[in-house]
């Protein structure tokens, strides 16, 4: 038996967080994939003024999002490096 072993530990909680950062993942390529339906919709049924203010609207749900997304990139990057330095 002399041989050395390593015991590895496998977090739940990141399994986890792994799986829902992929469904979001998923989410924001569908918001992608609608956002170009939605645009080329709204010019061909509604009023040039109309689908400004739409688009306008459409536009600052956008940015939210890109709000949301960093903030999962930084929380990501926040628990990368926790994770290091526990397994050190």
């Amino acid at each position: 038996f002399g041989q050395p072993f390593k015991v590895l530990k496998v977090d739940k909680t990141l399994v986890d967080y792994y799986t829902k950062l992929s469904d979001f993942h998923a989410q924001f390529r569908a918001v992608g994939t609608n956002y170009n339906q939605v645009v080329k919709e709204l010019r061909l049924h509604f009023s040039e003024k109309k689908a400004m203010a739409l688009l306008y609207k459409l536009e600052q749900h956008t940015v939210e999002l890109v709000k949301l997304s960093r903030q999962i990139v930084e929380l990501s990057r926040e628990m990368e490096a926790k994770w290091s330095q526990k397994s050190v």
